[in-house]
């Protein structure tokens, strides 16, 4: 079975979890960029960095790209247009990219060479 989702629990369970990782990602751009909502930019140990405005554009780029990426993914595997290993992964590389992303972000934003 080559379709892009099969009869396989697994399967079905790593396409399902795609819906709300793609939610959550694009939300949190969203809200970087309707709302003006810093809380969640670049955070270390749960606090966001003094200055978190400097780092909100690229927070919410790395969240838009991902989370636009994961839709893309999920569409394309509705409509057939990717195998299961094709898109497991375009979708794992992007999982693993936007957590190391967003981590180098969040010690960057918190690093304390170059301030007084």
């Amino acid at each position: 079975m080559e379709g892009g989702i099969s009869i396989y629990p697994l399967r079905w369970f790593f396409f399902f979890a795609l819906f709300p990782v793609a939610f959550f990602w694009l939300r949190r751009a969203g809200r970087i960029f309707f709302k003006n909502d810093f809380s969640e930019v670049a955070l270390k140990r749960g606090e966001p960095p003094p200055d978190a405005r400097k780092y909100a554009p690229i927070e919410m780029g790395i969240n838009f790209i991902a989370g636009s990426a994961i839709v893309v993914v999920i569409v394309s595997v509705l409509l057939g247009l990717l195998t299961y290993d094709q898109w497991i992964a375009a979708a794992g590389i992007t999982l693993w990219m936007k957590i190391f992303s967003s981590f180098a972000l969040s010690r960057h934003a918190h690093s304390k060479l170059g301030r007084k």
